[in-house]
């Protein structure tokens, strides 16, 4: 088994994309990538965008070749959209081979209007291959039931993890949890994984209770001292505090927990933490964002500058 994570918030965008393959499937996990629409009164900088259309890139290239998509949720950093704007991920763009991938998803239940219509777009598109997955097993596959996106008290809906096992090494996808429901991670280590790729807390925001900062770290201490191998990126890694948070987790369990681009021997690039300061350093024209959905401006022209004059982000 091998394990590719394609996008999240160390990686530059947002999301919690990978690539799972073994000797006769290729699992692409949660196919969607976004990239914060406005922060700090900031839209994506350009160097966000270029990174984000690299990361869309690379999703709709191991889709190609893909046998089966997982849909943990419906939200639009994780899902291709009908209505994307210019930093999501379109349908319209996705392979014609697209409806032919044997597609697990969550179901429709709990879902809002608008994730419920996300839902049909796609059981559209895929037909009698989108089977609902929730609770089912099918293969190296399995599925859990429906876990809160979050703590049990958030307003954002429920979510699907899911667990691949092949030659005894186990592999779970745990999605947006962050961590925030002590049953759900219970639920994950009852699994046995051999490594864990999840979303970690929000410290971003500030609703973000203490009480929940609290039930988020001692959460993730469980989850790193029972597991070999923990991701912890998405919602973590949109502030410089996720990483230090990331840091003192490792010191705490005497082992390295790791975020996605540690886990793929990359950079960090926590380009949505340093939007202001990606404003600072390479300025962006009023109209940039409006010409960039015209499709008369290219954002390569930033990452090309970031790497000719080895800027530090």
């Amino acid at each position: 088994m091998s394990i590719e994570i394609i996008g999240a918030e160390s990686l530059g965008v947002r999301g919690l994309c990978c690539l799972v393959t073994l000797p006769n499937r290729r699992i692409i996990i949660d196919p969607g990538v976004a990239l914060g629409y406005m922060r700090h009164g900031l839209l994506p900088h350009p160097l966000q965008v270029a990174i984000g259309r690299e990361v869309r890139e690379k999703i709709l290239q191991v889709l190609e070749n893909a046998t089966d998509v997982v849909f943990s949720h419906f939200h639009g950093d994780h899902v291709p959209l009908l209505d994307a704007n210019p930093y999501q991920l379109s349908i319209r763009s996705l392979p014609s081979r697209f409806h032919e991938l044997r597609c697990w998803s969550k179901s429709d239940d709990d879902l809002s209007a608008e994730m419920n219509k996300r839902f049909h777009d796609l059981a559209e598109l895929l037909g009698t291959n989108m089977q609902v997955a929730e609770g089912r097993s099918e293969g190296p596959l399995s599925f859990s039931r429906a876990v809160p996106h979050g703590a049990q008290d958030s307003n954002m809906g429920t979510l699907m993890m899911t667990r691949i096992e092949m030659d005894d090494q186990v592999f779970v996808h745990a999605s947006d949890i962050q961590l925030l429901d002590a049953l759900t991670v219970d639920r994950v280590i009852d699994w046995q994984p051999d490594i864990v790729l999840a979303a970690g807390p929000p410290l971003y925001l500030d609703r973000l209770s203490r009480a929940k900062r609290a039930r988020a770290w001692n959460n993730a201490v469980r989850l790193a001292q029972s597991i070999d191998v923990v991701i912890l990126d998405h919602h973590l890694m949109r502030s410089e505090e996720g990483a230090v948070w990331l840091y003192e987790l490792s010191a705490t369990v005497g082992r390295k927990v790791y975020c996605a681009a540690d886990y793929m021997g990359r950079p960090r690039q926590l380009l949505e933490a340093k939007r202001v300061q990606l404003y600072e350093q390479m300025p962006v024209a009023n109209t940039w964002h409006d010409d960039y959905a015209k499709g008369r401006v290219d954002p390569d022209s930033y990452l090309k500058a970031l790497r000719s004059q080895n800027m530090q982000l």
